[in-house]
């Protein structure tokens, strides 16, 4: 499981906002090498979420919905790709073309382990702690 590019970006969007005011895409796409475009996408995507909100009017933007020290990298790469796994025989509807049971597919089980210790990886830490971490 690789993060795409769009994860990438949606981590540098958050970088760049806070809890207390709105602050518009324009404001930071030039020093974060995003194009307006793409980060409008993820943002709509991070907002679905409920990691961010958006706020209308002339001084309006994007707000975090909670601090950085509550959202993890897992949070974002479920809000950005939601289906993502080591490997397509993970998914429910997708049946096994080696073995046909599922729960007796030695691979499978080896790749359901990663899979979670991906994840809870993934948990640990915070956003706001990997940004402080310089």
């Amino acid at each position: 499981m690789l993060f795409n590019r769009e994860t990438d970006y949606a981590v540098r969007v958050l970088k760049n906002l806070s809890t207390d005011r709105p602050t518009s895409i324009s404001s930071f796409v030039e020093g974060e090498f995003i194009s307006e475009a793409i980060a409008y996408k993820v943002s709509r995507k991070l907002d679905k979420a409920g990691i961010i909100y958006g706020v209308r009017g002339s001084s309006g933007g994007y707000v975090l919905s909670r601090p950085l020290t509550e959202i993890t990298l897992y949070d974002v790469h479920q809000a950005i790709e939601p289906h993502s796994l080591v490997c397509e025989c993970l998914k429910q509807d997708v049946s096994c073309l080696l073995n046909t049971d599922r729960d007796t597919c030695a691979l499978r089980k080896e790749l359901l382990r990663i899979q979670e210790n991906i994840n809870t990886d993934l948990k640990k830490h915070s956003l706001g702690e990997l940004f402080d971490a310089k």
